[in-house]
């Protein structure tokens, strides 16, 4: 009888990312390293002004200077658009939802507004003569407060819609009110939310040309090809079919390169008209006023509860900066949170409004968690006000409302498939050794020492996957939850996969193949994943949302399926048995009881492709695709504590610890799971501490580079601890959840109780972020006022 060898799954292993290799030599292809023969660049000039009339564009001096091929203000282009930038996610019946054109033609709304564009034969040139263009501007009034802009006389960003109001957006149960009317405690906290700018390593960037017959072609820094090739048809009217969109590397979008933005239109607009190549690459300083910022959102938060610490409800009312016009899914950014504001706890009575704020700012949208992390921040931190109040230890309190029993209906509407909240606090604590943390912080305080330790707290959880397409309808978003995945085993044996995603760091191409190696039994050396190219990948929802593995993964699973099933049937024909009397493992078919009776998959997708011997009927070629729409989000969830050194005497706070303990479910790869926990927490943290996007009194923008808006480095911070818990997701074959966003959820409010936990004895119970040393300063001069 043969012996039959097994191998070691992939899936659980931590390989090393195929990806590395290019970035690391440096041979890696960005848009920067893009350039067509005859290309030439553009340059935008931007409206200095928060908010002004555009009186007159004058081009002559540009038009004439060194090398420049066009220039057009915003007029001269208006009739090439046939439509708005498009917003996908129109969250209410009655929302304001005001056009939005790729150059701005008599108003520009914010700092960076774009008015005019300059074509010249080099980069330098082009943004030498946009230097040269004069705009006569009549300065407006403007306002970057949200608060602000819905007072009677604010400044209006769009005259016409009468108001700074986008919409109204709200779920509640019934009861709240009277279960408020009857908690034994009320506790009601107001929360700022600073803007953030998500800086992601390399700026956006577009390379488009047009053939002689209309077909187009991009090449942009984008999260969303596929998105954004129909969205073009949208504003251009360029037929889908014949607009192809090309993701290259793409460096770091953390959903900043989510959206549809002027600059794609622009330079297929201009590559049109002109019969040549147009690129674009913006600097930072225009990253900092032209791409969407995060977050800038002002919330109320209120817990009733009994005098035993069960929580009895959860309201919020948030005003959200949706800044100057809405992209592609702003509205919706916030509803992101809408029903995770009870977060791991058992609440069962629920209310949250959300009112969307125009205001003279670059637009928000998706930032690192959308929307979760704000949900998150404000639960977090009332938690440990509420516990305060009650006297109870913060950690108690949790426990004493976690949710344990799965499936979960939540009063918001929807169903936690899975979790275990103690498991990962339990784990938490063993790494953490609070005893001795609480020792010295205590020694610290009686000792009279200026430097003092605090700790805080964060459990969480979120929802995720962006899916499924029913519930995505239900709350009118424009789009659908799917993704796709195509598999193609060569003649050779060798495995082509095509994925729906578009990755930009997250490593798919060494994730997919350990997904597939698993499934076929092939090695990761014959398999080659293929992303980014909608004439490549004509199917695919891309990547946001911590979607990617929970639906574009589990995709490749069912193609898998498909491939396997056919391959039966391939050697059921050619070894003459039933397919119900083959066993599949290890990339090989054996007939039951005789298992030398036997045929690779390879050698089954050579039969395949020769199609000399295939049962009636069956087409050549092993291919197949699988389109995946999840029946429910996915729900991560965890435990994170942060410890913090604060200085009385100068406001410096220094992060000293950080220990994180998520549920991701299955880990395909644990190495990159820790690396994606690793960079979340990174920017929760620097959210916390360092990073705010400030405007003053005249929408201005004031921090404008990285010299005024910090952004943390290595030096920073110190090595984070982490572990992973693991309950599987039953909703998918591959038991997984997500992990793209779980580090920024949770990190923020653990680092702020940690600041707050620090100065508790000396009478401070709120921190604004980030946690400034001019903050933390002033806060601890106000109570020994």
């Amino acid at each position: 009888m043969a012996v039959i060898e097994t191998r070691e799954t992939f899936v659980g292993t931590s390989v090393k990312r195929r990806e590395d290799a290019s970035f690391l030599t440096g041979r890696a292809t960005f848009i920067d390293n893009l350039t067509l023969p005859g290309t030439v660049y553009m340059a935008v000039v931007r409206c200095p002004y928060p908010h002004a009339r555009i009186a007159s564009v004058n081009l002559d001096a540009a038009r004439a200077a060194e090398g420049v091929v066009a220039a057009f203000s915003g007029a001269d282009l208006a009739e090439d658009w046939k439509g708005s930038l498009p917003c996908a996610w129109a969250v209410t019946e009655d929302i304001k939802m005001p056009p939005h054109f790729p150059l701005a033609v008599e108003e520009a709304r914010h700092q960076g507004d774009g008015v005019a564009v300059v074509i010249a034969e080099s980069r330098a040139l082009a943004k030498d003569a946009a230097e040269l263009v004069e705009v006569d501007y009549e300065a407006l009034d403007a306002t970057a407060d949200v608060e602000r802009a819905l007072e009677d006389g604010a400044p209006l960003v769009h005259a016409d819609l009468g108001t700074n109001e986008c919409y109204v957006w709200k779920l509640e149960t019934d009861g709240v009110q009277a279960a408020l009317d009857a908690a034994d405690v009320v506790v009601t906290r107001r929360y700022v939310q600073p803007r953030l700018i998500p800086n992601a390593m390399e700026p956006r960037g577009v390379l488009a040309q047009v053939g002689p017959t209309g077909e187009a072609t991009i090449w942009s820094s984008t999260q969303v090809p596929h998105i954004l090739r129909f969205a073009l048809q949208i504003v251009l009217g360029i037929p889908e079919a014949k607009i192809r969109v090309i993701a290259p590397d793409v460096g770091g979008g953390f959903g900043s390169k989510l959206d549809v933005y002027a600059e794609e239109a622009l330079v297929i607009a201009l590559a049109k008209r002109l019969g040549r190549p147009v690129k674009w690459t913006e600097e930072r300083s225009e990253n900092y006023v032209a791409t969407i910022h995060g977050r800038d959102t002002v919330h109320e938060l209120t817990f009733a509860a009994t005098k035993d610490g069960k929580i009895t409800v959860v309201k919020s009312e948030a005003k959200c900066a949706m800044g100057a016009y809405l992209q592609l899914v702003t509205p919706g950014i916030p509803l992101l949170g809408a029903w995770i504001y009870n977060g791991p706890y058992d609440i069962p009575n629920y209310s949250v409004t959300f009112t969307g704020v125009f205001t003279h700012t670059t637009p928000t949208d998706a930032y690192r968690g959308a929307g979760r992390p704000e949900a998150t921040y404000v639960l977090e931190r009332t938690m440990d006000a509420l516990a305060a109040e009650l006297g109870i230890d913060p950690i108690e309190l949790r426990r004493r409302n976690f949710i344990t029993e799965y499936p979960a209906e939540l009063a918001s509407g929807l169903t936690i498939d899975s979790g275990d909240y103690h498991a990962s606090l339990d784990r938490l604590l063993e790494l953490l050794d609070l005893d001795s943390i609480r020792s010295e912080q205590t020694a610290r305080r009686e000792g009279g020492d200026t430097k003092l330790l605090g700790v805080g707290f964060s459990t969480y959880n979120e929802m995720c996957g962006l899916a499924p397409s029913r519930i995505l309808g239900a709350i009118r978003y424009a789009v659908g939850g799917w993704d796709s995945a195509t598999i193609r085993v060569q003649p050779l044996g060798s495995v082509q996969v095509v994925t729906g995603t578009s990755p930009h760091g997250q490593g798919h191409e060494t994730s997919w193949s350990q997904i597939v190696g698993d499934q076929l039994g092939v090695a990761l050396a014959d398999i080659e994943v293929l992303h980014g190219d909608t004439a490549v990948s004509q199917l695919g929802m891309d990547t946001y949302g911590s979607r990617s593995l929970a639906v574009g993964g589990v995709a490749l699973v069912h193609a898998s399926a498909k491939i396997v099933d056919k391959a039966r049937q391939i050697v059921s024909h050619q070894l003459e048995v039933s397919a119900d009397d083959l066993e599949f493992a290890d990339g090989t078919f054996r007939v039951k009881g005789s298992p030398e009776r036997e045929m690779t998959i390879q050698a089954a997708a050579f039969q395949a492709h020769s199609a000399h011997n295939l049962p009636d009927g069956m087409e050549p070629g092993l291919e197949a695709t699988a389109t995946y729409d999840p029946p429910n989000f996915s729900w991560p969830g965890g435990a994170h504590a942060a410890v913090v050194e604060v200085d009385t005497e100068t406001g410096d706070t220094r992060l000293v610890r950080y220990v994180a303990v998520d549920d991701v479910g299955a880990a395909v790869n644990p190495m990159i799971v820790e690396g994606q926990v690793h960079g979340g927490i990174t920017q929760g943290i620097a959210a916390a501490l360092w990073e705010e996007a400030v405007y003053d009194e005249d929408a201005n923008l004031l921090t404008t580079t990285m010299t005024t808006y910090l952004v943390p480095t290595a030096a920073e911070l110190p090595s984070f601890e982490t572990d992973l818990t693991e309950t599987r997701s039953p909703t998918n074959p591959l038991g997984v959840k997500g992990v793209g966003e779980t580090g920024t959820i949770a990190s923020a409010p653990a680092v702020i109780n940690a600041v707050v936990d620090a100065l508790s004895h000396l009478g401070v119970t709120d921190m604004q972020m980030p946690a400034t040393p001019e903050r933390v300063w002033r806060a601890i001069q106000e109570v020994k006022a």
